[in-house]
């Protein structure tokens, strides 16, 4: 019987053993798709205690907490305590096996911490005041739990007409991490709502400096914006979407149906497609200009539950992977990108597994040698699918329809500083995936060494050789 959370946790081989212990464990952490709070790390930020670090905003607990029982005040409420937050948490961890959830708590707890024991309700108190305790001092700060777990380049998750005053901070003080921002136009193309797409332009235009009176303008006003992000070290940028939209259109068209959305009026689901098409492909051209990556998350319907919707809002953990039909227009869209030869490096990156060959097959539609090896990419498993059987999946679709030595590895897509074991989880799964093939004599033994430096690219290095950091 193998101890739980050992050090050779999740690696069922000796092959495996020696994959991730002598290749990835030690290799750095670039983590290129986040939703860290930058603010927090120009402040070197100090949490209060282990559930200001570790509870608030984590939808993937709250999911498992409502599901075993625990009232809402206690995941999202305003009326309970820290400490009694944490102690239904504890509660809940026990009936989280075999949900990823299990895992990354003691994977965290462990690395993070030193704490080795299981969270249960009788190991609580003692772990919230020991780890509550090591929150206070340099070591677990913001920045120093950054550079504890080996962070070399973070990507925030940043809208057009941010600031990015903390990045400059970070950058100006250079205190060991890269904090560079990721490009995320999301609600320049919102226009379901009319009065919040006006609001939205309006605010782009102030920060911008340009007068919005038309769609050329908004345009104009997006690429100040896209020369600004570019000056702070932006080298992604990121596009939450539904599915994707590569319906035809004329210029005349979206400068009708700007003036009709931003003069108050509903637009059609006709009409919506169509802006939302004109929009990603300009967003890609100014990409392909300044040398970007574009990232696609595509396939989640989010905020299914209207009640609590409107007592929570948005980000409360009331999402869920759809089943929207994509393949025609995703080749269509790159398509015409690539035919225009305004096709940049591309992720992709879907959330019904059912997409994994879908996309795997995808992108060997459109490589590029011009662009090195892998322009396209088939994006880690996210969100829902970001676990060991998700992983698996999305790295033996891309082994088999792809080359899986070319894949540009993990990211953490989170909001939490101790969210930086799942590139721990990743490495483990991959070396366990690799040496279990060696040993099974699916590949063979004799090619150890390049099996090694493999796990090292996917780990660390393709990433840094992509995304030129």
């Amino acid at each position: 019987m193998k101890a739980f959370n050992d050090e050779n946790f999740l690696l069922q081989t000796e092959t495996a053993q020696r994959l991730y212990h002598d290749h990835a464990a030690k290799l750095p952490i670039i983590d290129y798709h986040c939703h860290l709070n930058p603010e927090y790390v120009a402040s070197d930020h100090r949490f209060e205690n282990l559930s200001k670090i570790w509870l608030e905003g984590d939808h993937y607990k709250w999911r498992a907490m409502r599901t075993n029982g625990v009232e809402e005040r206690f995941c999202t409420g305003k009326d309970t305590s820290d400490w009694e937050k944490f102690e239904k948490w504890a509660e809940t961890v026990p009936y989280t096996m075999r949900n990823p959830l299990y895992h990354w708590t003691h994977l965290e707890l462990k690395s993070a911490f030193g704490v080795e024991k299981l969270l249960n309700p009788s190991t609580a108190r003692e772990i919230y005041d020991h780890c509550s305790a090591m929150l206070q001092t340099p070591e677990r700060s913001a920045r120093g739990l950054m550079l504890h777990y080996n962070v070399e380049t973070v990507c925030t998750t940043d809208d057009p007409i941010d600031s990015l005053e903390y990045h400059i901070q970070c950058a100006k003080e250079n205190f060991g991490v890269k904090v560079l921002p990721t490009w995320r136009p999301d609600k320049a193309m919102a226009i379901e709502n009319p009065a919040n797409f006006k609001a939205y332009i309006d605010r782009l235009a102030e920060v911008s400096g340009v007068e919005i009176r038309c769609f050329d303008d908004v345009l104009a006003a997006l690429q100040v914006r896209h020369d600004f992000f570019e000056s702070v070290g932006c080298r992604l940028s990121d596009h939450g979407i539904e599915e994707f939209y590569a319906e035809e259109y004329t210029h005349s068209e979206i400068e009708a149906l700007f003036q009709k959305v931003y003069g108050g009026a509903a637009l059609s689901s006709e009409e919506i497609r169509k802006y939302k098409s004109a929009m990603l492909v300009e967003f890609a051209i100014m990409d392909h200009k300044s040398g970007w990556t574009q990232q696609f998350h595509f396939g989640v319907i989010r905020d299914n539950n209207s009640r609590m919707f409107a007592q929570f809002g948005p980000d409360g953990g009331f999402d869920s992977i759809g089943d929207f039909t994509v393949a025609k227009n995703m080749a269509k869209f790159f398509d015409r990108l690539d035919r225009e030869e305004k096709l940049t490096k591309t992720i992709i990156y879907n959330l019904n597994p059912r997409d994994n060959e879908l996309v795997a097959t995808m992108i060997g539609n459109f490589q590029d040698s011009r662009y090195g090896a892998g322009k396209m990419q088939f994006g880690s498993g996210w969100w829902f699918l970001d676990q060991k059987d998700g992983m698996e999946k999305q790295m033996n679709a891309l082994s088999v329809l792809g080359l899986l030595s070319r894949f540009v590895g993990m990211l953490t897509d989170s909001r939490s500083f101790l969210s930086y074991p799942r590139h721990e989880y990743f490495r483990r799964t991959l070396c366990n995936l690799i040496g279990n093939d060696v040993e099974s004599g699916l590949l063979p033994a004799s090619e150890i060494d390049f099996l090694g430096k493999m796990v090292e690219n996917i780990s660390y290095y393709n990433a840094k050789e992509y995304f030129k950091f």
